[in-house]
């Protein structure tokens, strides 16, 4: 009998169903236990606060701020949490942010499922994991490198939310922040990548793989 503690795991995805799917799959391995849900950053901050997982497994996609301010809020409130990225957006530059801000690993959803186990005992571990097929982003960059390498984290993720049709004041809410500041990085932001109008920005976006073409 193995007698072992178990993974303690929080998942972050906006989708219930898809939630209860992954837990299911956890809880039959045996070494893990599915301890928290979350639909939102929001939520997921609350809930880890409440019940401080061993693993969060987070989806990149979700209303409001995304999977990189989740990494962000949670290393504020423990530079030990261990996060794992497990999002259908799979871009090389989406894994270097995500690990940029900290995550400590990052599959596809796309992958074989045991992948998952793999990941989360990996990230346990105190390991760095790497999904197969995905480029790693610390490695040398093939190619021109993108204008995209010039934003900030925080640039960043105001980018994704902007090339995602939010809002000024809806970023400012998502993000915790003052809508002058938003205001601000919206202005280094298009000043840098060199764009003057927001449908130019989705267009970036979306030829840099950082939304799927229906602005997801």
């Amino acid at each position: 009998m193995n007698t072992a503690p178990q993974i303690r795991v929080m998942l972050v995805d906006d989708h219930p169903v898809v939630r209860a799917g992954y837990q299911r799959f956890l809880e039959q391995a045996g070494d893990m236990r599915v301890v928290a849900q979350a639909g939102n950053v929001d939520e997921a901050v609350g809930a880890f606060a409440d019940c401080r997982p061993d693993v969060t497994v987070a989806d990149l996609s979700m209303p409001g701020a995304g999977g990189l301010e989740l990494i962000r809020r949670l290393l504020e409130r423990s530079a030990q949490t261990r996060i794992l990225v497990f999002t259908m957006h799979d871009n090389t530059m989406l894994v270097r942010r995500a690990f940029e801000v900290g995550a400590c690993g990052f599959l596809s959803k796309s992958g074989a499922p045991e992948e998952l186990l793999d990941a989360v005992r990996t990230v346990h571990a105190g390991q760095r994991y790497l999904g197969a097929g995905l480029t790693d982003p610390l490695g040398p960059a093939p190619g021109a490198p993108s204008p995209l390498d010039a934003l900030t984290p925080r640039e960043f993720e105001v980018f994704r939310l902007l090339a995602r049709g939010a809002s000024i004041a809806e970023c400012a809410r998502s993000l915790n922040l003052s809508a002058k500041t938003i205001s601000n990085h919206q202005t280094f932001i298009k000043e840098k990548l060199g764009v003057a109008t927001p449908a130019a920005l989705v267009h970036l976006a979306i030829r840099h793989g950082v939304i799927a073409g229906d602005g997801g």
